[in-house]
């Protein structure tokens, strides 16, 4: 158990009497002048009276006041009923920390004049009402720019808190401090509204109260031992992997349908499947129905933060139910129980916005504390929107990158996780707003022009990130991009620490697999794992993360099967998503073609999956894709809570689904070749590039044939080629005296001759077939197809 911090003299409080606040509701008296000076926009309660800090000395004491000093006389104050004494508290660490005999409470915020901490039980907080409001003084509570109290007494553990702050409501100077808001603390570690998923508050109410849970001065979760995998990233392969999603669907015959222990119940399918890392789309606390107010659709995707320390409590099977505890437990018992199949987890993290919007939007947390500190603004408040959704965290403020860092520490030390995906991570380099190069690195910079969301080539969030002694060894990969046109694939600020997802390598090989001339150097350059883009900056191939699919965007299956988006559903006339797909519906749109347009799609999603797994880097696939899910075309399903966006269990189970043997046995065959997840890019020595005859690569604007072979130290060699283009070849294969090469993956074949294994019944006739091409060290290959041999000595 924590001890309480030093504390020069353990002072109560001096403030009101004990007893409720006086905010007894969100709503308050309406009409009251802004303590501040201005009018309040909606209702507010009274204003927070902080009481003399001394009772009045008598004429004779001050007469004499030099001689000798009276000793302090306070009113000691206690809450819940006096159950709990208020003392002053410390203001480290922020949040709520639960020390030796009650909790200490401290919140950041800068130019609020008054505060105080609201406390709730359960039933209280879904009728909107205060259970208790402590006023903080600002002469015992408040130090530098921390609001901080401490509550003595076992009781406050079953209570939930929140915060009023009072100041300044004026938006055109980039505030918002409104006392009918108890907003909620950004370091609070589970948040508390709504227990059921999809569901409103009973009066409708999409935006009802929240608070955050009191901790406890111990942990209810058993590790079992569980210590980090620490995998080197060379040997990882990423399954992106929606939680919600991935057991949702009724198929997947899970106890509880949608949550953190359903998932537990299909580990071993990801086990099975060759994954060792999953990284998962957001798990922080947001809320999927905010646009319940104006639409139907739901935030399915998550992708919207009001809580980045708070497990989603609605992935959990108990909900709300103690406080939010059990939804921590839940979190955690998914990481454990991953860890013992060998899986890493990964976290989508979004600290490039948050659910509090633009000026429309509601007040929830940062916006409310102090939102010219959290959120990047323009001078006359108005919110810069690098993110795309209305307003940019200012992830360069000093507050600011230090909570996102004992974020990040709390999530590795705290719930094991084992590393981050940094959504829109180009807005982390960008300058805060009031950009300041003295309140930054401590001294003028001379010629410093910097304006509020410059790039930064030593960009401070991102240098504390990755120096971190904690953080040390977790994996950090980095969407270098954001919505306001910042690009940094390949240059973003790494301290050869930091991976990047690769969209070029995305758009190169989707165009070369369909068949687009003037791609087949660079499709070379992306099997080698991008040594053009991270080589000269001293990184290596597995600082480079490999997809040609992700949640945003088309599935694998409809990157072969359509042309054109199809977003008609999300509400939006088809005006969203990505318009620029290279995508390719190999001859007919939509799902219901002709027999040989089926064929080559299923042969083009086979060729996308072996460039994938043969590519030095890091790869990475998403959820569904390994047995063909389709989305209907639609590239930007964010808003749906069905099965578009649900694993299809019983798809996946179809004796028609071949591709999922496909893909399992290519991730296998990939851990099986120490040549494919090299530490360093692959030398001349280790790699000969081939065309139609060995030794003679076609590098010209028209050539859509590509081959490599590589030694390797469990398979001998391997050769692996990809003809994408609409006409068959017979290539060439390298002669080895004293061996033959031996076809494994043949993409051009039918199930289960796309890929032979040793136990397929007539593997044996099915080689012999092709002999007498063999023998003469030549194999022939289907258009649009890829294949893969290995050495055998010939016997």
């Amino acid at each position: 158990m924590a001890q309480l911090p030093f504390v020069s003299a353990a002072r109560p409080l001096l403030a009101a009497p004990a007893g409720r606040g006086p905010w007894q509701r969100r709503g308050g008296p309406p009409g009251r002048a802004n303590a501040a000076g201005g009018a309040r926009r909606g209702g507010a309660g009274a204003r927070v009276r902080a009481a003399p800090a001394r009772r009045a000395a008598p004429a004779a004491v001050e007469a004499v006041a030099d001689e000798e000093d009276e000793e302090e006389v306070v009113e000691e104050r206690y809450a819940l009923g006096g159950a709990c004494r208020v003392l002053a508290g410390v203001p480290a660490p922020l949040g709520a920390t639960a020390l030796d005999g009650g909790v200490n409470f401290a919140v950041y915020s800068g130019s609020a004049s008054a505060a105080s901490l609201c406390l709730f039980t359960l039933d209280d907080l879904e009728a909107d009402t205060v259970t208790e409001e402590v006023p903080l003084d600002p002469l015992l509570n408040r130090t530098g720019n921390v609001w901080h109290v401490f509550l003595e007494g076992k009781q406050v553990h079953d209570m939930l808190y929140g915060y009023r702050f009072d100041g300044v409501f004026a938006p055109e100077r980039g505030q918002y401090y409104d006392v009918s808001n108890v907003v909620v603390d950004p370091y609070a570690k589970a948040v508390v509204s709504r227990g059921k998923y999809g569901v409103p508050a009973p009066d409708g109410d999409c935006w009802p109260q929240m608070a955050g849970m009191v901790p406890l001065p111990y942990s209810t979760f058993d590790w079992q031992g569980d210590l980090p995998l620490k995998y080197h990233q060379k040997d990882v392969v990423i399954y992106e992997m929606h939680l919600r999603g991935f057991t949702k669907h009724d198929s997947s015959k899970t106890k509880h349908p949608g949550t953190y222990v359903g998932a537990v119940s299909k580990l071993d399918y990801l086990k099975e499947l060759g994954v060792n890392c999953v990284e998962l789309m957001p798990c922080h606390e947001f809320n999927e129905v905010e646009y319940f107010s104006s639409s139907s659709k739901m935030n399915f995707w998550g992708y919207s933060t009001i809580n980045f320390f708070s497990p989603m409590a609605r992935y959990s099977s108990a909900g709300t139910r103690n406080y939010g505890r059990d939804a921590i437990n839940e979190f955690k018992l998914f990481v454990r129980e991953a860890h013992k199949r060998g899986i890493e987890v990964i976290m989508d993290v979004v600290f490039n916005h948050t659910a509090e919007g633009n000026e429309k939007g509601p007040i929830l947390s940062f916006r409310g504390i102090d939102n010219s500190t959290y959120y990047m603004l323009a001078p006359k408040g108005e919110f810069y929107n690098y993110s795309g959704c209305g307003n940019t965290f200012n992830c360069n403020h000093p507050v600011v990158r230090e909570f996102i860092v004992d974020c990040l520490r709390y999530w590795v030390t705290e719930m094991h996780v084992d590393g981050f995906r940094f959504d829109l991570a180009s807005i982390m380099t960008r300058a805060c707003s009031l950009w300041d190069p003295v309140n930054v690195y401590g001294g003028p910079m001379e010629g410093n022009m910097i304006t509020t969301g410059t790039p930064l080539s030593t960009p401070p969030l991102v240098d504390m990130i990755s120096n971190d002694p904690i953080l040390g060894g977790v994996k950090l990969i980095a969407e270098a991009w954001d919505a306001g046109g910042l690009y940094q694939v390949g240059q973003f600020p790494h301290w050869n620490i930091w991976s990047e997802w690769n969209g070029k390598y995305r758009d190169t090989v989707r165009q070369f697999i369909k068949g687009t001339d003037g791609f087949a150097g660079a499709f070379a350059e992306c099997l080698c794992g991008s040594p053009q883009l991270y080589q000269a900056g001293g990184r290596k191939p597995w600082h480079s993360v490999n997809f040609v699919c992700a949640h945003d965007g088309f599935t694998l299956a409809d990157l072969v099967t359509y042309n054109n988006k199809y977003n008609l559903s999300n509400g939006e006339d088809n005006r969203d998503g990505e318009n620029h797909n290279l995508s390719w519906n190999c001859g007919e749109e939509g799902e219901f073609a002709s027999l040989s347009v089926r064929r080559l799609r299923k042969r083009q999603m086979r060729n996308f999956f072996v460039c994938l797994m043969v590519s030095q880097g890091v790869p990475m696939f998403y959820m569904g894709d390994e047995y063909g899910h389709t989305k209907g075309g639609n590239n930007n399903t964010y808003c749906h809570d069905h099965y578009v966006n649900y694993f299809r269990w019983d798809k996946k189970e179809e004796q028609s689904s071949d591709l999922y043997r496909f893909c399992r046995l290519m991730t296998k065959f990939r851990r099986e070749c120490e040549s494919l997840g090299l530490e360093d890019f692959p030398t001349s020595e280790q790699l000969h590039w081939h065309g139609h005859h060995p030794g003679k690569p076609d590098w010209s604007e028209g050539s859509r044939f590509v081959a490599f072979s590589m030694k390797d130290e469990t398979k001998g060699e391997i050769y692996v080629a990809f003809n994408t283009s609409h006409l068959p070849v017979v290539v060439g294969l390298p002669p080895r005296p004293g061996f033959r090469w031996e076809p494994v993956v043949d993409t051009g074949k039918a199930a289960p001759y796309d890929f032979l294994t040793d136990d397929l019944p007539d593997r044996a006739l099915t080689v012999n077939q092709f002999s007498h091409f063999l023998n003469s060290n030549l194999y022939p290959m289907l258009s649009y197809s890829s294949i893969i041999l290995v050495l055998r000595p010939d016997v």
